[in-house]
């Protein structure tokens, strides 16, 4: 069984910083793509960032120039360092990862709050 582990969430001003982690674990071959969704309440969940397993990155149009994805192979660890953020930012954020094990799966984190706010 494969698990995503978030941590890095919290309470931050506006202007402020964030950096969040996913950690993968478990029977893994390789990962295809990781990749940040979230979701603000009433909201539907969303694109934030995608990072391919051969290091291409995507990002939505609302975090460009202040959120970057980068990953650690090794570790199977993907990060979201998130700068500049917003009271718009605010939402549970959610790991998400393409894996190859025993066979092939998509699997969610559990997800982390951040809530911007003065």
């Amino acid at each position: 069984q494969v698990q995503l582990v978030e941590s890095g969430g919290g309470l931050v001003q506006p202007g402020g910083s964030l950096r969040l982690s996913c950690a993968a674990s478990g029977r893994i071959f390789s990962i295809n793509d990781m990749a940040w969704y979230r979701q603000a309440p009433g909201k539907l969940r969303e694109l934030v960032a995608a990072s391919t397993s051969g290091g291409s990155t995507n990002y939505a149009d609302f975090v460009k120039g202040r959120f970057t994805i980068s990953r650690d192979n090794v570790k199977n660890t993907v990060y979201l360092q998130m700068n500049s953020l917003k009271p718009e930012d605010t939402a549970v954020y959610y790991c998400y990862a393409d894996v190859i094990s025993s066979y092939r799966g998509r699997y969610w984190g559990q997800g982390t709050q951040v809530t911007v706010s003065s």
